[in-house]
């Protein structure tokens, strides 16, 4: 009973890395928690003999069990009905995501996660051990069972792959706050001139309702055809007088819009910033990615009404 007890102390001071690092692993918080519990039974069942470094030995299960998944997964999603996109989570600092550094920041949003689908299962491992965890070639090497010459080669050519895509601006959070506004207030005023002057000329809007809700199959791309889409969207919700309740949180790093219906969380719009203006849009309507969120946001007291 003394051995459980502590076995299940330690592994809680590792919780959270465990999470944070499957979530970014596999896009999934749900799939996150059952990798991270994976983890722990296995632990349990393991000989104390056998550890060197309880850390270095949870992060190698969490990593290779993420792997797997992300292998098994890569087929259903290659099957999954319009766009793929992460599952969106509330990154507060007390729900365990400090974000130290802009890289532990970037990793978390949407627009970065989706980017890291184009790399190859060994890829996202070694990339993310070492970029955003900082993990040295010598211990990803023996997690992965690989030299640390080889995960030195894997980590270059998924940096150089990533390199041309990845954001390079960060805006001021309360910019971001404005920005999120006047959006908010041009599509649904359907004020066309308004909304296109906020967006970037190359902007592109995603949604992701897997199916399960209408949504649009295909990226929009244009500073137009975003900007039309959107103004139809919003402003046609507001007149059909739905029961639509608006909040602002904080989702993977960045400031929200969430949108609930009766009590059930229907919609999240998440921006992704460049320094001429809104440069891509997404949107979560797919329930079964939303309802990790709406768990985590009915215990939250810091949702703001927009």
């Amino acid at each position: 009973m003394d051995e459980s007890m502590n076995q299940g102390e330690e592994f809680e001071h590792y919780r959270v890395l465990l999470f944070s690092i499957a979530y970014r692993m596999t896009g999934s918080a749900s799939d996150a928690e059952d990798l991270v519990q994976e983890t722990y039974l296995r632990y349990q069942a393991s000989e104390s003999s056998e550890i060197v470094s309880l850390k270095a030995y949870l992060t190698t299960i969490i990593t290779r069990l993420a792997l797997d998944y992300l292998k098994s997964a890569r087929v259903a999603r290659e099957q999954y009905i319009g766009d793929w996109l992460p599952e969106p989570i509330l990154t507060l600092e007390d729900e365990g995501f400090p974000l130290a550094g802009l890289e532990q920041q970037e990793a978390l949003s949407l627009a970065f996660l989706r980017l890291l689908e184009a790399l190859s299962p060994p890829e996202r491992a070694v990339f993310l051990l070492h970029e955003v965890f900082d993990y040295p070639f010598s211990e990803i090497g023996s997690m992965l069972e690989k030299s640390p010459a080889n995960c030195r080669q894997i980590f270059h050519r998924a940096r150089q792959a990533l390199q041309d895509k990845r954001a390079r601006f960060e805006p001021e959070r309360q910019r971001q706050r404005q920005l999120l506004h006047s959006f908010l207030s041009a599509s649904q005023a359907g004020d066309m001139a308004a909304l296109t002057s906020l967006l970037a000329q190359d902007a592109v809007s995603w949604a992701d309702g897997g199916g399960k809700v209408q949504s649009i199959l295909k990226p929009i791309q244009g500073q137009q055809a975003v900007a039309r889409f959107w103004c139809f969207w919003l402003s046609r919700e507001r007149k059909n007088q739905r029961s639509l309740t608006v909040t602002l949180a904080e989702i993977n790093g960045s400031p929200a819009i969430v949108f609930w219906e009766e009590g059930s969380l229907a919609v999240v719009i998440s921006l992704a910033l460049s320094a001429v203006g809104i440069q891509e849009i997404y949107a979560l309507l797919n329930p079964e990615k939303l309802a990790y969120l709406q768990k985590q946001l009915s215990n939250d007291s810091k949702m703001k009404l927009l």
